[in-house]
């Protein structure tokens, strides 16, 4: 794989209805409703305005017998009214339902962690090599039945693993990784293979962006080592709503749509399914514009490995680089020194606007210039040329810097200077890969210089700049060369409306956030929601949340049912799941503390539990 240079990955074409994906097709973009699949005109309804919305698959829970048999009226529903996207059985638990579904949809989504495993437990058992080929030949008797019902049918599958439902078998013998996640996968894509069943779709899913973009490359990797080219679905499970479901989102997704992996997205929030493909659509289109971009000749670095990169060792300045959090640096040039106090920058560029009474615990850049010794007040300066750097005496200064600009008279310089934060910068069709490039070569000449990355946009709404940026700083972050973040947006024509500097700061910390490299607020891992959704999930997240928000650093899982609840929540500090209609259990990491309490007092229950735990603080 080049990764400084884009082009997508080479896939089969797998025929979905009308709707073929991989090849030379278009990344197709999905959603999923969450209505009940037995109630024909609402999943209609709400099938219909996904579908004018630009979805291109709708799919729909399935989670038993009658479900899957209502497909049917689903379906022929939207085809006599001139529908004729592809819908997508989602089937958990019961293969029986798979076997129905597959004679209705036009695709069935099964979970290798209960399909034919029994549902986990989290707890470890111990298996002979016989016992554990024993299970593979179980998979094997009741999988292909399954396969010859879709192949009689022309249903297309969809393998889809997910970091929070794999099964006890597999996390006994691989753990909670993404070999685990992988080996789940791969178990059931050689039987396929060797059934010469070739319509199928791959997606391995994680809340956690690092896992779930770690875990894709390295099933692309094996994959490829065993000839296999299957086309992959990419989604972060449970990214919640707003700012941080398309941060999170787009972080995720974006890295790896960026190295041209992935085939078809789906972009999981808290909110209507139909706000879902916008979102997605943004997302890929962004990333496909680098097409035939002009050639980047970058070197890998020795030391750096793809698919489990460490963060790139450099010397600490200040608080930049070394074992230091990644820092936020802003840009204030109209003399405006709003902030939230929440997300305070740690940098602030002001350019040459000079200020005799500077605010208070914020470190100010200044242009090289003007600087003149102003050590406490205004210790850090930005230059674009060498000379300065010689000339200066400031413990702390900042070089722009392209990868083309890294000549031998900079690389000769900079080994002098340990002293000097590098401010990544770049006007190429690919900024991810000449970043990349400018890291490696860093690398690859010895030089241990922290690395900034400016990213410049000039976006008139928020969720674009979300939206652009967390997809051009995922795998950068992912590779681990992030010791800080510069976002910059200036408006276009006069008369554009500016996005508030506060809004960038917010959107800044979010991605790094996103990259699990430094917290700033509460993280809430939600669900999307579908039929199996046992309450009113988007009213329960806002009032979680604003009971919540100010608890920085907590985690804590939103979930609608079971099928990821415990699982993908099992990073969370505590967990508020789904358990039967209008009842919730609660839950502590992956202990259940309390079962099946009214909906109407689990918000408050909640509460309670953070704070009996001592987490709760009062705003």
């Amino acid at each position: 794989m080049d990764i400084f240079n884009y082009s997508r990955r080479e896939t089969s074409e797998v025929n979905i209805g009308a709707t073929p994906m991989g090849g030379s097709n278009p990344i197709r973009i999905q959603s999923m409703t969450n209505t009940s699949t037995q109630d024909t005109d609402a999943c209609v309804a709400q099938a219909k305005r996904i579908v004018d919305a630009g979805g291109e698959y709708v799919r729909l829970t399935t989670q038993g017998v009658k479900e899957a048999e209502n497909l049917m009226n689903i379906n022929a529903a939207l085809r006599q009214d001139g529908y004729m996207t592809p819908l997508v059985a989602d089937v958990h638990f019961n293969p029986k339902v798979a076997d129905v579904a597959a004679q209705y949809a036009e695709k069935v989504r099964i979970n290798p962690g209960n399909y034919v495993d029994s549902a986990r437990t989290f707890k470890h058992l111990e298996y002979t090599d016989e016992e554990y080929a024993q299970e593979l030949r179980k998979i094997r008797d009741r999988f292909v039945p399954f396969l010859n019902i879709c192949k009689a049918n022309h249903t297309a599958i969809r393998i889809g693993v997910n970091h929070g439902s794999l099964s006890d078998r597999i996390m006994s013998r691989y753990g909670d990784t993404p070999e685990g996640m992988v080996e789940s996968c791969m178990e059931f894509l050689r039987i396929c293979v060797a059934e010469q069943f070739m319509d199928v779709v791959i997606s391995i899913k994680a809340s956690n962006t690092v896992i779930m973009v770690k875990t894709v490359r390295l099933l692309a990797h094996i994959m490829e080592k065993e000839g296999m080219h299957f086309p992959l679905h990419l989604g972060v499970t449970e990214a919640g709503d707003g700012e941080d479901g398309r941060i999170k989102s787009a972080l995720g997704i974006g890295a790896l749509l960026a190295d041209g992996l992935g085939d078809t997205i789906r972009v999981s929030l808290s909110e209507a399914p139909e706000a879902e493909i916008p979102v997605a659509r943004k997302l890929a289109d962004y990333i496909v514009q680098r097409r035939n971009h002009p050639y980047i000749p970058g070197a890998v670095a020795p030391e750096f490995q793809y698919l489990s990169p460490e963060r790139r060792a450099t010397t600490a300045v200040r608080n930049i680089g070394g074992e230091n959090l990644p820092v936020v640096v802003a840009a204030r040039l109209d003399g405006n020194m709003d902030f939230n106090p929440q997300f305070m920058p740690d940098y602030v560029y002001v350019g040459r606007q000079l200020s005799e009474s500077p605010t208070e615990g914020i470190q100010y850049i200044i242009d090289a210039d003007l600087w003149e010794g102003q050590a406490n007040t205004w210790p850090a300066f930005k230059g674009e040329q060498l000379p300065f750097i010689s000339g200066c005496s400031a413990s702390l200064k900042f070089l722009f810097i392209t990868y083309m600009g890294l000549n031998d008279e900079v690389i000769a310089g900079l080994k002098y200077h340990p002293e000097v934060v590098l401010v990544a910068q770049s006007n190429h069709p690919n900024r991810l890969g000449e970043y990349r490039a400018l890291a490696h070569q860093l690398m690859n000449e010895g030089l241990k210089n922290p690395l900034v990355f400016f990213q410049h946009y000039a976006e008139t709404e928020t969720e674009n700049l979300q939206i652009k940026s967390a997809a051009d700083m995922g795998a950068l972050i992912i590779d681990g060369l992030c010791d800080g973040i510069f976002l910059f947006n200036q408006t276009g024509k006069e008369g554009d409306k500016a996005i508030d500097d506060k809004v960038i700061d917010t959107t800044a910390f979010g991605i790094l956030q996103a990259g699990r490299i430094r917290t700033s607020k509460t993280e809430y891992i939600s669900c999307p929601g579908c039929g199996r959704t046992l309450y009113d999930l988007e009213s329960t997240i806002a009032r979680i949340k604003q009971a919540t928000s100010h608890l920085k650093g907590l985690k804590i899982g939103i979930m609608g049912c079971i099928v990821n609840g415990p699982g993908e929540m099992a990073d969370a500090d505590y967990g508020y799941v789904g358990a039967g209609r209008g009842k919730i259990s609660l839950y502590k990491k992956k202990e259940c503390i309390e079962k099946n309490i009214p909906e109407e007092e689990a918000v408050e229950k909640l509460i309670e539990l953070i704070r009996k735990n001592g987490d709760y603080t009062e705003r």
